[in-house]
């Protein structure tokens, strides 16, 4: 396979209501797409980084950079390319993980469409569909939240992540609760808002039969994260902390959480993410697939991810609706609280043009 041309289309795509984490509010996708043409195939790719680098240090204007001074020139000089190539083509520049998932996802699924497959049967998935849970935002009132859990419920989402930050916490996990009931599977994501001296408080949450806690304190301390799961029951999930199999065998080691969120795009693709799957059900701790607020192309190959063996919680691939008006591609939707696995070739979707074209702010060549 040789590159002949990488283009990077910046998209903005209007969101259905704000959604606000303890590190801002969204109120529209704002990334860009990749598309790669090869002699073989055209592959696409979303970006999952935002505009300012609040919840990574990768941002989409630096990513654009790297990409077009760094990493496509070492791949496309790639003698007889395959994804494969593509990681170690790419692993002289530091860091750069989304950037790098990019590439290496639009090339995987110019490959897979050249030879026919999906990405479901290439990364091994065993189901056809996944369930769906979904993320709730920090909300401007209790009251406000109880109505978009019901909505959500009403919808057929089997499980509710709520946002939390200090001073939204307790009151809102209680009042979820109350109303739906303890068996509701339930958890939280905090985006490392908290410090190892919030132990004692995060230990209330143990009350409330949580799957987990995501995320807690920051992202660059395993050691911290160990020393608060010892304090509290509800298991420590980690998000941010994991870059690679790596650090994620380092974190089960250290006992440092006992759920990992795998998001292919923190972690440079889904060849990696494959990694870390195995590596957590062999130590058996249980992963689910977090979410980016992605549009239908970024969608499309998480939902074949998640339907990996050892992928036993649901994940964060809501129905295009929870997000978007108009989705980029055919809208996912939710079916008896599950979304159906793509099974075409590659990613298995393909961006609608005129829908592209409506929200495609600029288009620029960067290979």
């Amino acid at each position: 396979m040789k590159i002949e041309r990488v283009e990077l289309l910046h998209i903005a795509v209007p969101l259905v209501k704000p959604f606000r984490t303890s590190f801002g509010t969204q109120t529209s996708k704002d990334t860009f797409l990749l598309r790669v043409e090869t002699d073989a195939a055209e592959g696409w790719a979303e970006f999952g980084g935002d505009p300012d680098p609040l919840y990574s240090a990768e941002f989409t204007a630096g990513a654009e950079l790297v990409l077009r001074d760094f990493l496509v020139p070492r791949v496309a000089a790639v003698r007889d390319l395959t994804s494969a190539k593509a990681g170690p083509a790419m692993a002289a520049v530091k860091g750069h993980y989304m950037a790098k998932a990019a590439l290496e996802t639009a090339l995987l699924d110019a490959e897979l469409r050249a030879a026919g497959m999906s990405f479901a049967t290439f990364l091994g998935s065993v189901h056809d569909r996944v369930p769906a849970g979904v993320s709730v935002g920090i909300k401007p009132s209790v009251p406000e939240l109880l109505d978009d859990v019901r909505q959500y419920l009403d919808e057929g989402y089997v499980r509710i992540k709520l946002k939390i930050e200090p001073g939204w916490d307790l009151e809102p996990v209680r009042a979820v609760r109350e109303q739906f009931g303890d068996a509701l599977p339930l958890q939280v994501d905090a985006n490392t808002a908290y410090g190892l001296s919030d132990a004692e408080h995060l230990r209330k949450l143990d009350e409330f039969g949580l799957l987990l806690i995501e995320e807690p304190l920051d992202e660059d301390n395993l050691y911290q994260h160990a020393q608060l799961q010892r304090r509290i029951a509800t298991p420590v999930c980690l998000d941010e902390s994991i870059h690679s199999a790596r650090d994620a065998s380092a974190a089960i080691a250290m006992e440092a959480c006992r759920v990992v969120n795998i998001k292919p795009a923190r972690v440079g693709g889904y060849l990696e993410a494959r990694r870390i799957h195995d590596l957590a059900r062999a130590a058996g701790v249980p992963v689910w697939c977090g979410g980016m607020l992605e549009t239908g192309i970024g969608r499309a190959p998480n939902l074949a991810l998640a339907a990996l063996p050892g992928f036993t919680l649901p994940g964060d691939t809501s129905a295009s609706s929870r997000y978007f008006a108009q989705d980029l591609t055919e809208p996912f939707v939710l079916r008896d609280g599950h979304l159906d696995v793509p099974q075409g070739p590659g990613i298995g979707v393909d961006p609608i043009p005129e829908v592209l074209r409506r929200f495609t702010v600029a288009r620029r060549a960067v290979g």
